[in-house]
C-alpha cells in the first residue's frame, strides 16, 4: 500500500470505529432502560406477593417474579446436595444435566460464577449460582473501544503530521531546486554572452571590448557562481559559527546592493545605520549575508516600479540580543499572507518561488538560533526584525 494512502485508511478506520462506538453505546443505553423497567416490574411483583392476602394470587405473583428474573438473561445454576446441578437457565452453552460430562462442565462453570459473584444459600442445601447480566459484559467492551479509538486517533494524527511534513519537505526541496536554477541561470547566461563576445573578431565586439575586460567580467561571473554553490552547500549542513561584526556583514551587503540598485530598482534609496561598535554576534558570514540579502530583495520587489526607501538599522536589544530591522515604504503585506509568509512556496510575486524568506528563517532561526518576524506596526510598508544572539565575551573568560 502506498504511503500516501495510510492517513486515509486510518481515518476511515477511525470513523468506522466511532460509528460502531456510537451505535454500541446507544444499544447499551436502551438495554439499561429495559433493565430499569424489568427491575420496576420485579419490585411490583414482590410487593404484590407480600401484600396480597390471597395465597393463590401470591403464588401467581411469585411465579411471575421468577419469569421476570429468568427474562433478564442472567446465567443461573442451581445445585443441591453434593454440589449436583439440578437446574440451569440462560447458560452461554449447551449441557445435559443427565450425563456425567454435562455435570462436569456445569460444575466447572459454577466455579467460574462463584469467583465473580458469591452464591446464595448455605452449603449442603440448595444454592443459587449466578453470573453477570449481559449488559455488564457488554459494558466491559467500552474500555476496549475507547482504547482502540484513542490509539487510532493517535495513529491518524501521527500519519497526518508525517504526511504534512513530507509534503512541506517536498515543496521546500522543489522550491529550493527552482531557486537554485534561477540563481545559476543569471551568471550562466552572462557567461554564454561573454563566450559569444570572445568568438567575435576584435573589431566586431560591442564597444571595442578587449580580452582583458571580457576576462574580468567572466571572472566576476565565476565568483558569483562560486558564491551561489557555496551558499547552497552550507544550507544542507551544520556550519561553523564564529564571532562576526554585524557592521561589516551589512556593510558588504550595502556595497553589493548599491552597485546594483540602478538595475534592481530605480528610484529606490538604501539607508544603512549599523554602528561600528555594535556588539559582535555568533554566526556564519556567508549564510547570514544570504539571509539579509533575501529580506532586502523582498523589499526591493515591494518597491519595484514605484520607488521608495529601504532602511537597515541595528541596535543592541534585551537578553543578549542584537536587533536588526529592515524596513521599506512599500504597500505592505496582505493580511491573508502574513501568517504563512515564511513557509516554503509562499510568495506575493507572480513569478516567484517563495524560497527567499523561508531560507532566511531557516538561516536565522535554524542555524543562528535567532528570530525573524514581520512586525505589525504601520498601515503601510513592511518591517522585518531579526534578533541574533551576541557572541560570548572573550574577556570574561580570562582572569
Amino acid at each position: 500500500m502506498k504511503r500516501e494512502r495510510w492517513p486515509l485508511v486510518l481515518a476511515t478506520l477511525f470513523l468506522i470505529l466511532l460509528g460502531w462506538y456510537l451505535v454500541y453505546t446507544r444499544s447499551i443505553g436502551e438495554a439499561l432502560e429495559e433493565n430499569a423497567e424489568t427491575l420496576t416490574e420485579i419490585f411490583a411483583e414482590v410487593q404484590r406477593a407480600i401484600t396480597d392476602p390471597d395465597p393463590f394470587r401470591s403464588e401467581q405473583a411469585l411465579s411471575r417474579l421468577q419469569d421476570l428474573v429468568l427474562e433478564t438473561d442472567i446465567p443461573i445454576v442451581l445445585t443441591g446436595e453434593g454440589g449436583r446441578v439440578t437446574a440451569v437457565e440462560n447458560l452461554p452453552f449447551e449441557a445435559d444435566l443427565l450425563t456425567p460430562e454435562g455435570q462436569g462442565r456445569l460444575r466447572e462453570y459454577v466455579v467460574e460464577l462463584d469467583l465473580r459473584n458469591p452464591p446464595i444459600g448455605e452449603p449442603g442445601d440448595v444454592r443459587i449460582h449466578f453470573g453477570d447480566p449481559p449488559i455488564v459484559r457488554r459494558l466491559g467492551w467500552i474500555s476496549s473501544l475507547q482504547a482502540g479509538g484513542l490509539l487510532l486517533t493517535v495513529l491518524v494524527g501521527l500519519a497526518v503530521i508525517r504526511a504534512q511534513r513530507r509534503a512541506d519537505s517536498e515543496r521546500a526541496w522543489t522550491a529550493m531546486a527552482r531557486e537554485l536554477a534561477h540563481q545559476l541561470g543569471t551568471p550562466i547566461s552572462s557567461l554564454q554572452g561573454w563566450l559569444e563576445v570572445l568568438r567575435l573578431g576584435p573589431h566586431e565586439r560591442p564597444g571595442s571590448l578587449g580580452e582583458g575586460e571580457v576576462a574580468d567580467a567572466i571572472a566576476e561571473d565565476l565568483v558569483r557562481l562560486e558564491r551561489i554553490s557555496h551558499r547552497f552547500e552550507l544550507i544542507g549542513r551544520e556550519p561553523e559559527l564564529t564571532r562576526l561584526s554585524l557592521h561589516e556583514v551589512v556593510g558588504e551587503l550595502e556595497r553589493y546592493l548599491q552597485a546594483r540598485l540602478p538595475r534592481l530598482g530605480r528610484g529606490i534609496e538604501l539607508n544603512v545605520d549599523v554602528p561600528a561598535d555594535i556588539a559582535p554576534i555568533l554566526g556564519n558570514a556567508v549564510l547570514l549575508a544570504w539571509a539579509l540579502e533575501n529580506v532586502v530583495k523582498n523589499a526591493l520587489d515591494a518597491l519595484a516600479g514605484r520607488g521608495g526607501e529601504i532602511d537597515i538599522r541595528a541596535f543592541e536589544g534585551e537578553r543578549d540580543r542584537v536587533v536588526l530591522q529592515i524596513r521599506d515604504t512599500g504597500p505592505g503585506v496582505e493580511p491573508e499572507v502574513r501568517d504563512k509568509l515564511f513557509e516554503p512556496g509562499v510568495t506575493t510575486k507572480s513569478g516567484g518561488w517563495g524560497v527567499g524568506l523561508a531560507l532566511s528563517r531557516r538561516i536565522v532561526e535554524g542555524v543562528h538560533r535567532g528570530r525573524i518576524e514581520l512586525l505589525d506596526e504601520r498601515p503601510w510598508g513592511a518591517t522585518f526584525e531579526i534578533r541574533l544572539p551576541r557572541a560570548p565575551d572573550v574577556s570574561a573568560g580570562t582572569g
